[in-house]
């Protein structure tokens, strides 16, 4: 049998090489093939333990008060874990999602009077018309194991077609407003428009309605729910909970994911500016060379591919109390961040050799983290006994 070889300029080659490389590491590296059981942290031995596995690239979790974990699946399911390890058929009543591609079941987030009012929220791909699909946040109370009176309470404006960039964290700030992290669906420039909702964070009461404290309340030309603009997608999110500010890392195109802190009315550059480059090999501006837009706090190149946030707080690991903890799916482990103010450091990362979507803390202060793959698992992190 020949050989095919297909001509490549000098561009596409050094494209192709880029994105190569780290096919050849995963099966030329047998240590990346493997999950890890054990791993050495600066805090010491941690065990990793698989809880449950067999799901279809889970994207978001949440615990229930009585100690049950709601995870999502990208496919547009929603499960409950039970203590004992076992999973539920997926739950009725969630809505129709756009699964297709980086699409589909999102994030899911508890009410902060979820044991008054029993509300969770999804975030979602929505589908349109014509193949169109846009991010959507909706809720709907948990109830006999089922979801009842599904509302949608917030749609990104307009639906677009393709398949990429949904961003979708769900972050409460307080009883009466939260956060959704959105992207600009790959589609570049809409992400300095104020018209639509691409490429930004919107700030919304939990019920949809605008505050009117946003920063482009009033403005004829603008989004109401508009927070921050210029991401290109977000889907890494916290607060902390030592200073309330808010965080969320980001994926670059080429390089240069980033760590931000998005501040009400500002514009983080995207895609005038950026720390990577575009796939094609094409060089974007630095962002220091326009400093009229908000620069990272972190950069990283090569790229972490951040998913999920926590701000650690409990007892468990009391050498990591406060510090923040982000997914990697390219970097295939966890990130943690070191946080002074407004200024944060990376200080060590935690191997787990598979793609990390979602990291949350649990009631008794382990780890547990999600990862993307079509055996999808739920692993906790524990300290050795």
């Amino acid at each position: 049998m020949k050989s095919i070889q297909i001509p490549l300029n000098n561009l596409e080659k050094r494209t192709f090489i880029f994105f190569l490389i780290p096919v050849l590491l995963l099966f030329f590296s047998p240590g990346l093939l493997a999950q890890k059981s054990t791993v050495v942290t600066e805090a010491g031995a941690v065990k990793v333990k698989t809880l449950a596995e067999n799901l279809d690239h889970p994207w978001g979790m949440a615990f229930l008060p009585d100690g049950r974990l709601l995870v999502t699946e990208r496919a547009g399911t929603l499960r409950i874990l039970e203590k004992d390890s076992v999973l539920t058929e997926p739950l009725q009543g969630t809505p129709e999602v756009f699964a297709k591609g980086q699409g589909g079941m999102l994030d899911v987030a508890l009410d902060p009077n979820f044991e008054e009012n029993n509300y969770i929220y999804l975030s979602y791909s929505e589908p349109g018309d014509n193949g169109t699909a846009g991010t959507a946040l909706g809720r709907g109370k948990l109830e006999n194991g089922s979801i009842s009176d599904f509302e949608v309470v917030f749609r990104m404006e307009p639906k677009v077609e393709g398949p990429n960039h949904f961003g979708g964290r769900i972050v409460f700030i307080d009883d009466n407003h939260l956060y959704l992290t959105l992207a600009e669906r790959f589609k570049f420039d809409p992400a300095q428009d104020l018209s639509n909702h691409l490429g930004t964070v919107v700030r919304i009461h939990p019920d949809g309605t605008i505050p009117q404290d946003n920063p482009f309340v009033g403005d004829e030309n603008a989004q109401d729910a508009i927070w921050s603009y210029g991401h290109r997608n977000i889907e890494s999110a916290a607060i902390d909970p030592d200073t309330g500010t808010f965080w969320v890392a980001e994926m670059g195109p080429m390089g240069g994911d980033e760590l931000n802190r998005p501040e009400a009315g500002k514009n983080y550059g995207w895609p005038v500016v950026s720390w990577g480059d575009n796939y094609d090999g094409t060089k974007i501006p630095d962002p220091d060379t326009r400093p009229e837009f908000a620069d990272a706090v972190i950069v990283w190149t090569p790229t972490i591919s951040p998913s999920g946030m926590i701000f650690y707080t409990g007892d468990h690991f009391k050498e990591w109390q406060g510090d923040m903890f982000i997914g990697g799916l390219t970097s295939t482990g966890l990130v943690r961040v070191q946080v002074d103010g407004e200024k944060a450091e990376e200080v060590e990362r935690i191997p787990l050799n598979l793609r990390i979507r979602d990291v949350e803390q649990a009631p008794d202060g382990s780890i547990y983290v999600l990862t993307d793959e079509d055996n999808g698992k739920v692993m906790r992190l524990k300290h050795l006994e």
